[in-house]
């Protein structure tokens, strides 16, 4: 294996846990708060590829308010405006996972950047918060290309900002699709395979499937 001379994390769901969103929705509406926020991810992720093909994409705040405004509908779930915010707001807020700030500590000495489909307005209040601050060098959106993962052209920027080769970063995701894509792009691969799924069939396998974080920092 090349030995990775940086490593490039995606955010949600890799460093910051969008189902710790899932109390928050619970509070407002009591015994629907995991069924919203699963269908809310969902719908948000299904929104990036949708709107990445049609060429007609919207940012991510935009995407995700669209994609909260059906996980209510679908669900017949009644919400107000100052309800619908407060959830929205749970996205700067998202707990980071546990072995995140181990991992990015332990990783120290070379560059860590997050490169995530969110904006810059969702992502550096998020990093902020959750204390990985001092744990990153910089965080790199999607918005700079204009299309969302899994788009070559978004992976590229990791390669232009750190001037390095596809090969010497190590690109680090928990969901499937991404390190699929990642790989085909031609990053060295690390799948967060945290609810030991199937890999996907759809192009090149990771080059390496762990369980958590801290199996990527040993």
């Amino acid at each position: 294996m090349t030995e990775p001379a940086a490593f490039v994390f995606d955010a949600y769901g890799t460093l910051f846990d969008p189902q710790s969103i899932a109390a928050r929705a619970e509070a407002l509406l009591p015994g629907h708060g995991a069924d919203l926020a699963r269908l809310w991810r969902s719908k948000q992720l299904e929104y990036t590829w949708l709107g990445a093909l049609m060429e007609a994409r919207s940012d991510f705040a935009e995407v995700t308010r669209q994609a909260l405004d059906y996980a209510l509908a679908a669900l017949a779930l009644p919400l107000d405006d100052a309800g619908r915010r407060a959830l929205l707001d749970g996205w700067l807020e998202l707990a980071p996972y546990a072995d995140a700030e181990p991992a990015l500590r332990r990783l120290a000495g070379r560059p860590r950047w997050i490169l995530s489909n969110g904006t810059l307005g969702m992502l550096e209040p998020l990093v902020a918060a959750s204390g990985l601050r001092a744990h990153l060098d910089g965080v790199l959106s999607v918005d700079a290309v204009g299309t969302y993962k899994p788009s070559p052209r978004v992976y590229a920027l990791a390669c232009s900002r750190l001037r390095l080769a596809p090969a010497r970063i190590a690109f680090v995701s928990s969901n499937g699709w991404d390190a699929t894509g990642a790989k085909a792009f031609g990053f060295t691969t690390w799948w967060i395979n945290r609810s030991e799924l199937p890999i996907e069939r759809h192009g090149p396998a990771p080059d390496h499937v762990v369980g958590a974080l801290d199996e990527v920092a040993r």
